[in-house]
């Protein structure tokens, strides 16, 4: 759509809206194009789940699950060992 800039003036808000609704409006200044308003794209990209699927090695997320859970397996055996219950 193709306006003037004394139209756009008095008609903002109603351009906005056409706008959003996805329409092109061009700005014009003696019958020549000056301004173009478009639709605002959001700066954050939406979020894509498993972005970064096979980017690392899932040998290496294994042995890292292994390590973590020995551990825990460690810490909590070191911690029934050290209770009361085995104390005589």
């Amino acid at each position: 759509m193709k306006v003037t800039i004394s139209h756009a003036k008095t008609h903002l808000s109603q351009l906005i809206a056409a706008v959003e609704r996805g329409e092109v409006v061009v700005i014009t200044r003696r019958g020549k194009p000056v301004v173009r308003l478009v639709k605002e794209v959001s700066e954050k990209p939406k979020r894509v789940l498993g972005t970064l699927a096979g980017t690392m090695d899932p040998r290496v997320i294994d042995m890292l699950t292994a390590q973590a859970l020995d551990q825990e397996i460690q810490k909590d055996f070191e911690d029934s060992m050290n209770s009361d219950k085995w104390q005589r």
